[in-house]
Protein backbone atom coordinates (compact mmCIF):
# COMPACT_ATOMS: atom_id res chain seq x y z
CA UNK A 1 0.00 0.00 0.00
CA UNK A 2 1.51 3.26 -0.91
CA UNK A 3 -0.05 5.63 2.01
CA UNK A 4 2.26 5.60 4.68
CA UNK A 5 0.09 4.28 8.05
CA UNK A 6 -1.02 7.22 10.36
CA UNK A 7 -1.21 4.48 13.53
CA UNK A 8 0.27 0.78 13.82
CA UNK A 9 -1.00 -1.18 16.92
CA UNK A 10 -3.50 -3.64 17.68
CA UNK A 11 -7.47 -3.80 18.70
CA UNK A 12 -8.00 -5.46 21.84
CA UNK A 13 -11.18 -7.08 22.36
CA UNK A 14 -11.39 -9.01 26.10
CA UNK A 15 -8.31 -11.21 25.35
CA UNK A 16 -8.29 -10.99 21.94
CA UNK A 17 -6.10 -8.45 19.74
CA UNK A 18 -6.11 -8.15 16.39
CA UNK A 19 -2.48 -6.18 14.67
CA UNK A 20 -3.83 -3.35 12.49
CA UNK A 21 -2.88 -0.06 10.51
CA UNK A 22 -5.24 2.48 9.83
CA UNK A 23 -4.92 5.18 7.05
CA UNK A 24 -6.17 8.97 6.96
CA UNK A 25 -10.17 8.54 4.80
CA UNK A 26 -10.35 12.42 4.03
CA UNK A 27 -7.78 14.59 2.17
CA UNK A 28 -7.78 18.56 1.84
CA UNK A 29 -6.17 18.50 -2.33
CA UNK A 30 -9.08 20.39 -3.61
CA UNK A 31 -8.62 23.59 -1.54
CA UNK A 32 -7.08 26.35 -2.86
CA UNK A 33 -4.87 27.96 -0.70
CA UNK A 34 -3.10 31.60 -0.93
CA UNK A 35 0.39 33.47 0.28
CA UNK A 36 0.01 37.17 0.91
CA UNK A 37 2.25 39.36 -1.31
CA UNK A 38 3.76 42.33 -1.37
CA UNK A 39 2.80 43.64 -4.66
CA UNK A 40 5.72 46.16 -5.74
CA UNK A 41 8.29 43.40 -5.29
CA UNK A 42 6.41 40.25 -5.77
CA UNK A 43 7.79 38.94 -2.88
CA UNK A 44 6.10 36.72 0.53
CA UNK A 45 4.66 38.69 3.18
CA UNK A 46 6.62 37.27 6.84
CA UNK A 47 5.00 37.67 10.14
CA UNK A 48 7.53 39.31 12.76
CA UNK A 49 6.99 38.19 16.72
CA UNK A 50 7.37 41.50 17.98
CA UNK A 51 5.81 43.03 21.80
CA UNK A 52 4.65 46.21 21.86
CA UNK A 53 6.67 49.10 23.01
CA UNK A 54 9.90 46.57 22.49
CA UNK A 55 9.98 45.11 19.57
CA UNK A 56 11.02 42.39 17.89
CA UNK A 57 11.74 39.34 20.37
CA UNK A 58 13.82 36.36 20.50
CA UNK A 59 12.41 32.57 20.23
CA UNK A 60 13.63 31.46 23.55
CA UNK A 61 11.80 34.53 25.13
CA UNK A 62 8.49 33.48 24.09
CA UNK A 63 6.48 31.01 26.24
CA UNK A 64 2.89 29.72 26.67
CA UNK A 65 0.39 31.83 28.64
CA UNK A 66 -3.14 30.37 29.41
CA UNK A 67 -5.80 33.75 30.02
CA UNK A 68 -7.63 33.35 33.33
CA UNK A 69 -9.04 36.73 33.19
CA UNK A 70 -8.89 39.50 31.51
CA UNK A 71 -5.20 40.85 30.63
CA UNK A 72 -4.23 38.33 33.41
CA UNK A 73 -2.42 35.24 32.15
CA UNK A 74 -1.10 31.47 33.58
CA UNK A 75 2.93 31.44 32.19
CA UNK A 76 3.79 28.12 31.22
CA UNK A 77 6.87 26.43 30.09
CA UNK A 78 6.78 24.57 26.89
CA UNK A 79 8.52 21.10 29.04
CA UNK A 80 5.64 22.18 31.77
CA UNK A 81 2.85 21.26 28.83
CA UNK A 82 5.21 18.28 27.24
CA UNK A 83 4.93 16.73 30.85
CA UNK A 84 1.41 16.10 31.32
CA UNK A 85 0.99 14.88 27.44
CA UNK A 86 0.22 11.25 27.04
CA UNK A 87 2.15 8.86 25.46
CA UNK A 88 0.86 7.24 22.76
CA UNK A 89 -0.79 3.53 22.81
CA UNK A 90 -0.35 1.16 20.61
CA UNK A 91 -3.95 -0.92 22.03
CA UNK A 92 -6.92 0.42 21.26
CA UNK A 93 -9.47 -1.28 23.81
CA UNK A 94 -13.07 -1.60 22.89
CA UNK A 95 -15.05 -1.27 26.24
CA UNK A 96 -18.26 -0.50 24.98
CA UNK A 97 -20.50 -1.37 22.58
CA UNK A 98 -23.67 0.98 21.49
CA UNK A 99 -26.54 0.75 18.82
CA UNK A 100 -25.06 3.20 15.60
CA UNK A 101 -28.06 5.16 15.92
CA UNK A 102 -27.38 6.49 19.09
CA UNK A 103 -24.67 8.14 18.44
CA UNK A 104 -25.13 11.62 17.14
CA UNK A 105 -23.69 12.92 13.94
CA UNK A 106 -22.47 15.81 15.88
CA UNK A 107 -20.17 13.75 17.63
CA UNK A 108 -18.33 12.58 14.59
CA UNK A 109 -15.09 14.15 13.82
CA UNK A 110 -12.72 12.52 11.22
CA UNK A 111 -12.13 8.84 9.75
CA UNK A 112 -9.44 6.31 9.00
CA UNK A 113 -9.66 3.48 7.15
CA UNK A 114 -8.71 -0.03 9.20
CA UNK A 115 -6.88 -2.67 7.41
CA UNK A 116 -5.33 -6.15 9.15
CA UNK A 117 -1.57 -5.57 9.60
CA UNK A 118 -0.79 -8.57 8.10
CA UNK A 119 -1.83 -11.80 6.89
CA UNK A 120 -1.96 -13.84 10.43
CA UNK A 121 -4.60 -10.69 11.48
CA UNK A 122 -7.08 -11.45 9.08
CA UNK A 123 -9.32 -14.04 10.32
CA UNK A 124 -9.61 -12.02 13.81
CA UNK A 125 -10.68 -9.34 11.37
CA UNK A 126 -13.07 -10.62 9.72
CA UNK A 127 -14.73 -12.22 12.81
CA UNK A 128 -14.65 -9.10 14.59
CA UNK A 129 -16.31 -7.00 11.76
CA UNK A 130 -18.49 -9.53 10.67
CA UNK A 131 -19.89 -9.36 14.59
CA UNK A 132 -20.58 -5.44 14.14
CA UNK A 133 -22.03 -5.97 11.45
CA UNK A 134 -24.84 -8.85 12.33
CA UNK A 135 -25.42 -6.90 15.67
CA UNK A 136 -25.72 -3.87 14.07
CA UNK A 137 -22.98 -2.31 16.37
CA UNK A 138 -20.39 0.39 16.67
CA UNK A 139 -17.59 -0.34 18.94
CA UNK A 140 -15.98 1.90 21.28
CA UNK A 141 -13.00 3.38 22.73
CA UNK A 142 -10.11 5.81 23.87
CA UNK A 143 -7.27 5.67 22.16
CA UNK A 144 -4.09 8.22 23.08
CA UNK A 145 -2.53 9.48 20.03
CA UNK A 146 -0.07 12.20 19.40
CA UNK A 147 -0.03 13.30 22.71
CA UNK A 148 -3.89 13.84 23.57
CA UNK A 149 -6.79 11.01 24.30
CA UNK A 150 -9.70 10.57 21.49
CA UNK A 151 -12.59 8.96 22.14
CA UNK A 152 -13.08 6.73 18.76
CA UNK A 153 -15.69 4.52 17.29
CA UNK A 154 -15.12 1.81 15.18
CA UNK A 155 -17.73 -0.02 12.65
CA UNK A 156 -17.82 -2.25 9.62
CA UNK A 157 -17.11 -0.26 6.21
CA UNK A 158 -17.11 -3.05 3.03
CA UNK A 159 -14.25 -5.53 3.75
CA UNK A 160 -12.69 -3.43 5.75
CA UNK A 161 -13.50 -0.74 8.88
CA UNK A 162 -13.75 2.66 9.74
CA UNK A 163 -12.63 4.56 12.54
CA UNK A 164 -13.80 7.22 13.51
CA UNK A 165 -12.69 10.16 16.12
CA UNK A 166 -15.82 11.89 18.21
CA UNK A 167 -16.07 15.22 19.57
CA UNK A 168 -16.40 15.08 23.55
CA UNK A 169 -19.58 16.29 25.02
CA UNK A 170 -17.96 19.42 26.21
CA UNK A 171 -17.48 20.77 22.17
CA UNK A 172 -20.73 19.71 21.20
CA UNK A 173 -23.44 22.70 21.48
CA UNK A 174 -26.86 21.39 22.96
CA UNK A 175 -29.44 21.59 19.93
CA UNK A 176 -32.46 22.83 22.68
CA UNK A 177 -31.19 26.10 22.96
CA UNK A 178 -31.20 26.53 19.14
CA UNK A 179 -34.48 24.47 18.35
CA UNK A 180 -36.28 26.19 21.06
CA UNK A 181 -38.49 28.70 19.54
CA UNK A 182 -39.49 26.48 16.21
CA UNK A 183 -43.31 25.91 17.23
CA UNK A 184 -44.21 22.17 17.96
CA UNK A 185 -47.16 22.02 15.07
CA UNK A 186 -48.55 19.18 12.89
CA UNK A 187 -47.97 20.60 9.07
CA UNK A 188 -51.16 20.69 6.25
CA UNK A 189 -51.67 17.61 5.54
CA UNK A 190 -51.86 18.53 1.89
CA UNK A 191 -48.79 20.32 1.89
CA UNK A 192 -46.97 17.44 3.34
CA UNK A 193 -48.23 14.84 0.53
CA UNK A 194 -46.73 17.37 -1.72
CA UNK A 195 -43.55 17.93 -0.07
CA UNK A 196 -43.60 14.07 0.23
CA UNK A 197 -44.32 13.72 -3.47
CA UNK A 198 -41.41 16.05 -4.22
CA UNK A 199 -38.66 14.10 -2.19
CA UNK A 200 -39.72 10.92 -3.86
CA UNK A 201 -39.54 12.09 -7.29
CA UNK A 202 -35.68 14.01 -6.59
CA UNK A 203 -34.86 10.83 -4.68
CA UNK A 204 -31.41 8.93 -6.05
CA UNK A 205 -28.56 7.35 -5.40
CA UNK A 206 -25.64 9.40 -3.76
CA UNK A 207 -22.79 9.95 -5.71
CA UNK A 208 -20.23 12.27 -4.31
CA UNK A 209 -19.11 12.67 -7.96
CA UNK A 210 -22.02 14.80 -8.56
CA UNK A 211 -21.21 17.75 -6.17
CA UNK A 212 -18.63 20.41 -6.73
CA UNK A 213 -16.97 23.03 -4.68
CA UNK A 214 -18.23 26.22 -7.05
CA UNK A 215 -16.23 28.14 -5.47
CA UNK A 216 -13.31 26.42 -5.56
CA UNK A 217 -14.00 25.56 -9.28
CA UNK A 218 -14.35 29.70 -9.78
CA UNK A 219 -10.87 30.19 -8.06
CA UNK A 220 -8.92 27.41 -10.50
CA UNK A 221 -10.59 28.80 -13.43
CA UNK A 222 -9.94 32.39 -12.44
CA UNK A 223 -6.28 31.09 -11.90
CA UNK A 224 -5.84 29.73 -15.00
CA UNK A 225 -7.49 32.77 -16.91
CA UNK A 226 -4.88 34.56 -15.18
CA UNK A 227 -2.08 33.04 -15.87
CA UNK A 228 -2.55 32.33 -19.70
CA UNK A 229 -3.73 36.41 -20.34
CA UNK A 230 -1.50 37.94 -17.82
CA UNK A 231 -3.54 40.58 -17.36
CA UNK A 232 -6.70 41.97 -16.05
CA UNK A 233 -9.79 39.44 -16.01
CA UNK A 234 -12.80 40.79 -17.14
CA UNK A 235 -16.10 39.88 -14.71
CA UNK A 236 -17.95 37.35 -17.47
CA UNK A 237 -20.50 36.35 -14.89
CA UNK A 238 -24.09 36.08 -16.65
CA UNK A 239 -26.71 38.52 -15.79
CA UNK A 240 -29.07 35.93 -15.61
CA UNK A 241 -27.53 33.99 -12.87
CA UNK A 242 -27.62 37.28 -10.77
CA UNK A 243 -30.32 35.82 -7.98
CA UNK A 244 -33.93 38.29 -8.64
CA UNK A 245 -35.12 40.31 -6.38
CA UNK A 246 -38.59 40.30 -5.24
CA UNK A 247 -40.37 39.28 -2.40
CA UNK A 248 -39.31 36.61 -0.30
CA UNK A 249 -43.48 35.84 0.72
CA UNK A 250 -44.62 32.79 -1.85
CA UNK A 251 -47.72 31.14 -1.54
CA UNK A 252 -46.07 27.11 -0.61
CA UNK A 253 -48.76 25.17 -2.36
CA UNK A 254 -48.45 27.04 -5.15
CA UNK A 255 -44.41 26.41 -5.05
CA UNK A 256 -44.46 23.29 -3.80
CA UNK A 257 -47.18 22.25 -7.11
CA UNK A 258 -44.58 24.30 -9.68
CA UNK A 259 -42.12 22.18 -8.61
CA UNK A 260 -44.03 18.85 -9.43
CA UNK A 261 -44.73 20.16 -12.84
CA UNK A 262 -42.70 18.27 -15.91
CA UNK A 263 -40.41 20.36 -17.83
CA UNK A 264 -42.82 20.03 -21.03
CA UNK A 265 -45.39 21.27 -18.37
CA UNK A 266 -44.70 25.02 -18.59
CA UNK A 267 -45.28 26.92 -21.87
CA UNK A 268 -42.48 27.81 -23.90
CA UNK A 269 -41.11 31.33 -23.47
CA UNK A 270 -42.03 33.26 -27.27
CA UNK A 271 -39.27 33.30 -29.98
CA UNK A 272 -36.97 35.78 -30.63
CA UNK A 273 -37.98 35.87 -34.30
CA UNK A 274 -41.66 36.21 -33.38
CA UNK A 275 -40.65 38.82 -31.13
CA UNK A 276 -38.39 40.83 -33.87
CA UNK A 277 -41.71 40.26 -36.24
CA UNK A 278 -43.66 42.36 -33.77
CA UNK A 279 -41.23 44.76 -33.45
CA UNK A 280 -40.79 45.36 -37.21
CA UNK A 281 -44.61 45.47 -37.32
CA UNK A 282 -44.66 48.35 -34.75
CA UNK A 283 -41.93 49.99 -36.70
CA UNK A 284 -44.21 49.91 -39.74
CA UNK A 285 -47.16 51.06 -38.48
CA UNK A 286 -45.37 54.21 -36.68
CA UNK A 287 -45.10 56.67 -39.67
CA UNK A 288 -48.70 55.52 -40.39
CA UNK A 289 -49.27 57.03 -36.89
CA UNK A 290 -47.32 59.68 -37.42
CA UNK A 291 -49.36 61.01 -40.83
CA UNK A 292 -52.61 60.56 -39.10
CA UNK A 293 -51.90 62.72 -36.38
CA UNK A 294 -50.36 65.40 -38.35
CA UNK A 295 -53.91 64.93 -40.53
CA UNK A 296 -55.81 65.39 -37.19
CA UNK A 297 -53.91 68.37 -36.47
CA UNK A 298 -54.16 70.34 -39.60
CA UNK A 299 -58.14 69.59 -39.47
CA UNK A 300 -59.49 72.60 -37.35
CA UNK A 301 -60.94 72.05 -34.12
CA UNK A 302 -65.38 72.63 -34.11
CA UNK A 303 -66.83 75.51 -32.60
CA UNK A 304 -68.62 75.02 -29.59
CA UNK A 305 -72.31 75.77 -30.18
CA UNK A 306 -73.55 79.37 -28.91
CA UNK A 307 -74.83 78.97 -25.35
CA UNK A 308 -78.86 80.53 -25.56
CA UNK A 309 -79.86 83.23 -23.51
CA UNK A 310 -82.48 82.67 -20.82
Amino acid sequence: MAARAYWQGQIRLALVSIPVEIYTATKSGAAVSFRQIHEPTGKPIKYEKSVAGVGPVDPDEIVKGYEVEKGNYILLEQDEIDAVKLESKKTLELTQFVDAHEIDVLYYEKPYFVVPADDLAEEAFIVLREALRRTKKVGLGQLALRGREYVVSLKPCGRGMILETLRYADEVHRAQGYFRDIPDEKPDEDLLDLAETLIAKKTAKFDPQEFHDRYVDALKDLIERKKKSKGKIVDTTDDADARPSGSNVVDLMAALKKSLEKPGDTKPAPKKRAASKAAANDAEDKPARKTAAKKSAAKPAAKAPARKRA
